[in-house]
């Protein structure tokens, strides 16, 4: 899997692009607000396939809680995969790059964010806040005092839920956006492993080359190393300028920037 880093700043660059690009579209013409909103969704979602490994970073999000969700989410993801995969399919142990991985998973993700939050807005809209801005900021701050980590995403996410919510209009419309946010972060999640060393089991459960779990990648000369000096030195900081970029563009589009309007920052 990719770092941490560069998954979360991922998920903001996918929103942004998608809301930057999308300027005839309702999703394109959101509250600066409710474009705040999706981008912290989007962040934490771009983290959130990999609580599918109960070893990895953000399993610890939340210290026992995030890591009990981690074990469970790991142990259905390894029975799905032992139940459905074919005689070309590795035999694996464990559940990581697995239904989690999956576009099946990312669209899940998406209808039921939109659901819960359209049935219950007092209080789904903040709890979903408050977990993907952990995921968010736990991805972002990858190694952040390691040993009392979990109180202090505890409360910055507390913060960020807190802000968020209070500046937002609470619609049916935004409750659409952030289901899209969450499926957006969930897919630029799975493009980030596409292009490592393992590739991705995307397109699950549609068989090709005899295999349902098979690793979608492009071939082995453009893949990179997880952590290796191609992600750290050039994917890593071109992820981040293009998130910074286009975020000011969708920001811009939504209004929230008018010293900047003089600008054309996405002349498309």
């Amino acid at each position: 899997m990719s770092t941490g880093p560069t998954h979360a700043m991922s998920g903001l660059l996918a929103w942004a692009a998608v809301t930057a690009t999308a300027e005839n579209h309702p999703i394109g013409q959101l509250t600066p607000q409710s474009w705040a909103v999706g981008a912290v969704l989007a962040t934490g979602a771009a983290l959130l396939p990999d609580l599918d490994h109960p070893s990895s970073t953000i399993s610890r999000t939340f210290g026992p809680v995030s890591a009990g969700a981690s074990a469970l989410i790991n142990t259905v993801s390894s029975f799905v995969y032992r139940t459905t995969r074919t005689r070309k399919d590795s035999n694996r142990d464990g559940g990581h790059r697995g239904l989690t991985h999956t576009l099946v998973f990312a669209l899940a993700a998406a209808v039921g964010t939109t659901a819960v939050v359209q049935q219950s807005q007092k209080w789904a809209l903040p709890a979903l806040m408050f977990v993907f801005a952990g995921l968010a900021v736990r991805g972002i701050m990858n190694d952040w005092c390691p040993q009392k980590d979990a109180l202090l995403i505890t409360g910055v996410s507390a913060a960020i839920t807190v802000a968020c919510v209070a500046w937002t209009a609470q619609t049916p419309a935004s409750a659409a956006a952030c289901g899209v946010a969450v499926g957006v972060g969930c897919f630029a999640h799975y493009l980030g492993d596409a292009i490592t060393e393992q590739g991705c089991p995307i397109l699950w459960p549609i068989p090709l080359m005899g295999k349902t779990w098979f690793p979608v990648a492009p071939p082995k000369l453009l893949r990179m190393k997880t952590g290796g000096t191609v992600e750290m030195a050039i994917v890593g900081p071109l992820i981040t300028i293009l998130s910074i970029w286009l975020s000011a563009a969708a920001l811009q589009q939504a209004g929230a920037l008018p010293f900047l309007e003089s600008f054309d920052l996405l002349p498309i």
